[in-house]
């Protein structure tokens, strides 16, 4: 018998040992938001984020609050070199808080949105290497079990796809049920209407060779008016690059300045100030059709 000492509860046969919940802070706010977005367990398990959604809409809102108190500050220093009245920079700290937290709280939830989008097309990248590595191993007499897992990994995240193919394939679960539902996640995809393909062929016991070779074809065909079409939006892109962004700011500072020269005699300029906001209109212009070339570029090769 113990004496003098703290009495130690031997756990039951089988009794879960309970461990301390971490401290959630944000759970006040995380909870009511929650209902709010009833698909974001799906969004999440689509983007790989391995995250609950309760964890995901904390995280979210502390990067809200973080970055709104940040800008926030930038904001207040702003109206006050401006010498506001005291009265309108409360009101317009408020308000702008307020509009600030849900800017960036709204941007943190479309994340999962950007990485399943993302991940889409890292798949276009890889996807007819891996199909025609697929093809080739058919080909040669290797089982489909076998040519799945030759394309599971190299591949980048066609390969993790197809790993997933195989896991539930490890899981007792049918090959062509197996197809349908890694496909049901990137619907209306190149990816799949591939595996849509060969789980038809599965059921129907045709050639699956012959039914991937199909839809390689129609893949590369696709991809290749991709490029084409990318290739005729490049050209009203850049004309339009080069009249926002290269003449009409140079030439419209020189009309500017020659303009006030001569309305106000002189007395109207522009200074430092002004020429810095153009400068700074200009790299928003410029950056802004970076991004969207870059971004309607297909990322894929043929």
């Amino acid at each position: 018998m113990q004496k003098g000492g703290s009495k130690k509860k031997i756990p039951f046969f089988g009794q879960v040992a309970t461990q301390p919940t971490k401290p959630r802070p944000l759970a006040f706010l995380s909870e009511p938001l929650l209902k709010y977005f009833p698909d974001l367990k799906s969004k999440l398990a689509l983007a790989n984020l391995k995250q609950t959604s309760r964890e995901f809409i904390e995280k979210a809102v502390f990067s809200a609050i973080y970055m709104s108190l940040a800008l926030l500050i930038v904001t207040v220093i702003v109206f006050n070199a401006l010498s506001l009245d005291l009265i309108l920079l409360v009101v317009f700290s408020i308000l702008l808080s307020i509009v600030y937290f849900i800017g960036f709280f709204l941007m943190m939830m479309y994340y999962p949105v950007f990485r399943i989008n993302q991940r889409q097309k890292d798949l276009e990248v890889e996807l007819v290497f891996a199909g025609r590595h697929l093809l080739i191993a058919l080909r040669a007499g290797l089982p489909f079990f076998d040519a799945l897992v030759s394309v599971s990994s190299g591949y980048g995240v066609v390969s993790e796809e197809f790993r997933k193919v195989v896991d539930k394939l490890g899981g007792g679960i049918p090959m062509g049920q197996a197809l349908r539902e890694v496909s049901s996640d990137y619907p209306k995809s190149p990816f799949s209407s591939m595996l849509l393909q060969l789980s038809n062929a599965v059921s129907s016991g045709a050639d699956i060779a012959d039914s991937l070779e199909s839809a390689l074809s129609q893949i590369s065909r696709g991809q290749v008016i991709a490029l084409k079409a990318y290739g005729q939006k490049l050209n009203p892109l850049v004309m339009f690059f080069m009249i926002f962004g290269i003449i009409f700011p140079s030439l419209g500072v020189a009309f500017a300045v020659i303009l006030f020269s001569f309305v106000s005699g002189g007395m109207i300029g522009m200074g430092p100030i002004v020429l810095l906001y153009v400068f700074f209109f200009i790299a928003l212009v410029q950056f802004f059709f970076l991004t969207l070339v870059e971004n309607s570029r297909p990322r894929f090769m043929v």
